[in-house]
């Protein structure tokens, strides 16, 4: 997968690199479905959600150019493989989810792969942000949104980055936004499709 899939597709960073190695993602895919946990196509989770395909996750995880010291927000937490990608990238993760059964598997997952000692997953409408943690030096959303929430504007620290899918609800592109000297600025990283954002400032 991190050779066929992500390097030799232009993941650069080392770091997103050598985590997504070290993170068996079997163990976030329910177990009927474990065969297809190495492919390069999102999964089904239940719930009607997914777990994001690997090149997705690592390209997003690549743009916030983590170093190891942000406090990071993922909104949309689904199984939490993306929650222990990050956390292996940064010093902490809250992960939002709206959908309750989703929590206690996130949970329950980053649990038993021991990576929860810095990822703590949180019910909640991630489209608000989450304001108890803010600022968030990057935000990572895992779900199409009609427009970037100002929520999540308004919780990124300055400097900060932010990366999003952003479109209709049938097609979206990644934008990556970053905050600097209180100016925002983006661009777009790759179109993509992803489940929508549901919540106040996403999608009803």
């Amino acid at each position: 997968m991190v050779e066929a899939q992500l390097r030799k597709r232009g993941i650069r960073d080392e770091r997103v690199l050598r985590a997504m190695l070290e993170i068996p993602r079997e163990e976030f895919v329910p177990r009927e479905l474990r065969v297809l946990s190495y492919r390069d196509d999102p999964v089904q989770i239940g719930y009607g959600q997914t777990i994001s395909q690997p090149y997705m996750t690592a390209l997003m995880a690549e743009v916030l150019e983590l170093t190891g010291t942000e406090t990071v927000l993922e909104v949309g937490s689904g199984c939490g493989y993306a929650a222990a990608v990050l956390g292996t990238l940064a010093s902490r993760v809250i992960s939002v989810e709206i959908i309750p059964g989703l929590v206690e598997l996130a949970r329950g997952n980053l649990r038993r792969t021991r990576r929860d000692g810095n990822v703590i997953v949180v019910q909640g409408d991630g489209s608000m942000g989450y304001r108890e943690g803010a600022p968030y030096d990057a935000i990572s959303v895992a779900a199409g949104a009609p427009d970037v929430p100002a929520s999540l504007i308004e919780q990124l620290n300055d400097p900060g980055r932010l990366a999003i899918p952003v479109g209709d609800r049938d097609n979206q592109e990644l934008r990556v936004v970053w905050k600097q000297g209180g100016r925002i600025d983006s661009r777009v990283a790759t179109t993509c499709r992803f489940v929508l954002l549901r919540g106040g400032e996403g999608w009803n």
